[in-house]
């Protein structure tokens, strides 16, 4: 009986066990598996079919699964990704006997993802993850094999609509970086306002596990009219660790690389640069760069590493050999000349348009949104300056932004044997505004070096001054259009002024100012004084002396830095009586870009009486500390000014 009993169990549980076989269904765990799924993306995802091979290896195959958009976005809009068939591989083994995750294959067939930001800045592609409790190993991952995936990528804020292709393929036969097969993935739309193309070649992902090759990457992009390639082998891409790339840009203007790297950068002319990319101690060095910006060459260290509340930037550069125009975009200017070799029809249009402007000072505003994206402490050495036309041999600067405050100090220039010492400061004054404060020292500048550019004037002689300006404003025009401060400029033994004078004005112009202030065509400058004030934006005279030995030119009037016009006159005041007593006052307008010198009209020019009622007066004694300073302890323009304050004629040793 007993025996009766356990046979008809056996039976049973044949019979349950042939039924299962017949009738089971995986699809019974699939509300669960959404479940699962839906909790740990915080997304609903459904899956219509699923099958599970069981063994030592299990198979999963899941089909058309669907990850859905959130719950606020349009109901009609596509769902944020979708995959006709999944197959994962699991080590049950390798989970049982260490607890490791082990996925040796992963197949993925068809995947559509469309990653979608509405007009109003909702998006459906951040996840709400939760936080992995305790520290777990991640999942090893085998191959990967992906077939016919794609991707749509609209995001109006960024001014972005692209498509991507990805697909796993065997690599070609005579590839000497990727030998096991490559992931290709291409890119075609318009990304930041631009179009964009481009290719990114990655070794499989089996490649990843193999700690004695390095995995290869081959990465070409255009993006408008920029170019980057990043080519080479990284030894742990998990960690971004033994990298061996090479990373190249080229394009019109580097300020467009912020849409790629994030980097805020100046306009710049056309430029290539080439140089290696690591990553270390949580940074990325883009180290031992070299190539062109316009006609200056480049090189250096760019080091970028994350920081709170804002990313940190640090560099050191050269150039061996830079030409200043190649780096008027850091004051706001168009940089570059239409000679700029790469420059293209677009860009050369760009900088004829600026030539024609009618004004001189840069009125470019300042990005402050961007600048207080990242701390930047850059240094910079000019080694060799060769713009031809302008008189500075070497430029050193040191460049700090920290929470949108910049500040260039020092920002130094030799010329021959004196120098320009500088510093200046910007602080966030409001939403679109800088309070800007600038000092600036002129040391012993050689004159023959100044007037160097134009290879005629020979003279000797010795420029001093200083300058300190303060203001508020979204650009340099702004600032100095609505700025205080003062300045000094002095010059002594200035060599032949009518060749002084041709050289700054031109023959005709020349002769016609001396003629018109009564000055002999051959006359030694002895002395140079100017005093200006600065109050907002207006640059008043408050002394100009020219010494010769001939006679005194004095000066008065200003300039309105707001409008950039000019209004000044220069008269004579004989120091023998021999020089005509009624020479021509000189008026000097137009603008600073465009002046204009032209000697008084009428009959009241003709007896344009003292200088005093004219508003020109000789410097006071109290300049001479001042002049000093600049100039030296002995200098002829002190002595000038002692000389004629003594009421003694002065005359020039």
């Amino acid at each position: 009986m007993r025996r009766r009993i356990w046979l008809w169990v056996l039976a049973a549980v044949v019979i349950i066990i042939a039924l299962l076989a017949i009738f089971w269904n995986w699809d019974w765990f699939i509300p669960m598996v959404d479940a699962r799924a839906s909790a740990a993306l915080g997304r609903q995802v459904t899956i219509r079919h699923l099958h599970v091979g069981l063994g030592g290896t299990t198979t999963v195959i899941a089909d058309d699964v669907t990850l859905a958009n959130p719950q606020d976005f349009p109901a009609d809009a596509k769902p944020l990704a979708t995959i006709d068939r999944l197959l994962i591989k699991v080590n049950l083994g390798s989970y049982i006997s260490h607890g490791r995750i082990d996925l040796p294959l992963i197949e993925v067939d068809h995947p559509v993802a469309t990653v979608r930001q509405l007009p109003d800045g909702k998006d459906n592609y951040s996840l709400s993850l939760p936080q992995s409790k305790g520290k777990r190993k991640p999942p090893e991952l085998g191959e990967l094999v992906i077939k016919n995936g794609s991707a749509s990528v609209v995001m109006p804020e960024y001014k972005t609509d692209f498509d991507l292709t990805v697909e796993t393929r065997n690599a070609p036969a005579d590839s000497k970086l990727f030998k096991d097969g490559e992931i290709y993935v291409t890119a075609k739309g318009k990304y930041a306002g631009a179009p964009v193309t481009g290719t990114l070649t990655g070794g499989v992902l089996l490649a990843l596990r193999n700690t004695t090759a390095p995995y290869p990457v081959d990465l070409q992009l255009e993006n408008g009219t920029t170019k980057a390639s990043l080519v080479g082998t990284i030894k742990n891409p998990m960690q971004f660790a033994g990298a061996n790339l090479k990373l190249s840009f080229s394009g019109q203007n580097m300020a467009n690389l912020y849409a790629l790297t994030g980097v805020p950068i100046p306009e710049t002319p056309p430029f290539s640069l080439t140089g290696d990319l690591d990553y270390s101690g949580g940074a990325f060095r883009f180290k031992h760069f070299a190539g062109k910006v316009g006609t200056s060459d480049l090189e250096g260290t760019i080091v970028e590493a994350p920081g709170s509340p804002r990313r940190t930037i640090t560099g050191d550069l050269v150039s061996r050999q830079v030409n200043l125009v190649d780096l008027a975009g850091f004051l706001g200017g168009t940089p570059g000349s239409t000679h700029s070799p790469g420059a293209d029809a677009a860009t050369r249009t760009k900088i004829e348009k600026a030539k024609a402007k009618p004004t001189l000072l840069p009125n470019t505003p300042i990005d402050l949104p961007k600048i207080k994206i990242a701390d930047i402490d850059l240094r910079y050495r000019g080694e060799h300056i060769i713009n031809k036309n302008v008189p500075l041999d070497d430029l050193v600067v040191h460049l700090i932004i920290k929470d949108g405050r910049i500040s260039a100090d020092p920002l130094d220039f030799a010329v021959g044997s004196g120098k320009i010492e500088s510093n200046f400061e910007f602080t966030p004054a409001g939403k679109d505004s800088l309070h800007a404060k600038a000092n600036i020292e002129f040391k012993r500048l050689p004159l023959s070096r100044l007037m160097a550019a134009t290879h005629a004037f020979a003279g000797s002689g010795t420029v001093g001054g200083s300058a300190y300006i303060v203001g508020n404003g979204d650009s340099l025009a702004g600032i100095l259009g609505h700025g205080d401060g003062h300045a000094y400029l002095f010059l002594q033994r200035g060599g032949d002024l009518s060749a002084l004078l041709v050289d700054l004005a031109g023959l005709q112009v020349g002769d016609a100012v001396l003629s018109a202030l009564g000055i002999p065509s051959k006359t030694h400058v002895e002395c140079l004084i100017g005093d200006f004030a600065l109050t907002q934006g207006q640059l008043e005279t408050k002394t100009f002396l020219l010494a010769t030995k001939a006679a005194n030119i004095l000066g008065a009037g200003g300039v309105d830095l707001a409008t950039e016009k000019l209004d000044l006159k220069l008269r004579t005041e004989a120091t023998h009586f021999s020089v005509g007593s009624l020479s021509t006052p000189i008026n000097i307008g137009g603008t600073l870009k465009n002046p204009s010198i032209l000697p008084a009209a009428g009959p009241l020019a003709a007896r344009a009486g003292p200088a005093v009622a004219l508003g020109l007066i000789f410097p006071p004694l109290a300049l001479i500390p001042t002049i000093r300073l600049g100039l030296g302890d002995k200098n002829a323009c002190a002595d000038t000014l002692q000389s004629i304050h003594e009421g003694h004629p002065h005359n020039p040793k």
